[in-house]
C-alpha cells in the first residue's frame, strides 16, 4: 500500500491535470455543440420553460468555464460555476424520473457537479496557471 500511495504522491499533478482536462471536455463540446445548432437548442429550452435569450450565456459559460478548467484559470470559481449550472441542468432538464435515460443523465449531471466540487475543495494542481500565477 505505501508503495501506491507513494506512486500515486508522483504523479499527482498529472492526475489533477488529467482529472481537468475530462471535466472540461463534456463542457466544451456541449457549449460548442450548441452554437452550431443554436435555434434547435433555442427551441429546446424554450420548451422546458427556460427563456431561449439565455443561451448565449449558457454557451459562454460552458465554453468559458470548461476552457477555464482546462487550462487551470481561476479553477475554483469556475468549477463552482459548473458545478451549480450542472445541478440546475439536471433539475431543469433531466428530472423526468419515468424516463430511465433521463435518470441516467440526472445521475450524470450530479456525478459530474461532485468531481468538481473537488476541484473546488482541492485546487487545480500544480499544473495550471492558477499555481503560476497565484502562488
Amino acid at each position: 500500500m505505501n508503495t501506491l500511495n507513494n506512486l500515486l504522491d508522483r504523479s499527482g499533478p498529472g492526475l489533477d491535470l488529467l482529472a481537468r482536462l475530462l471535466l472540461a471536455l463534456i463542457f466544451i463540446g456541449a457549449g460548442w455543440s450548441k452554437i452550431g445548432g443554436y435555434e434547435s437548442t433555442q427551441g429546446y429550452m424554450q420548451a422546458m420553460g427556460v427563456p431561449g435569450a439565455l443561451l448565449p450565456l449558457v454557451i459562454v459559460a460552458e465554453l468559458g468555464g470548461g476552457l477555464a478548467l482546462l487550462i487551470g484559470l481561476l479553477t475554483r470559481v469556475a468549477g463552482l460555476g459548473l458545478a451549480v449550472f450542472s445541478i440546475v441542468s439536471a433539475v431543469i432538464f433531466h428530472a423526468d424520473f419515468s424516463n430511465p435515460v433521463e435518470q441516467i443523465m440526472f445521475m450524470k449531471n450530479l456525478a459530474i457537479a461532485g468531481g468538481l466540487l473537488l476541484i473546488v475543495a482541492h485546487g487545480p494542481g500544480r499544473l495550471s496557471l492558477d499555481a503560476r500565477l497565484f502562488r
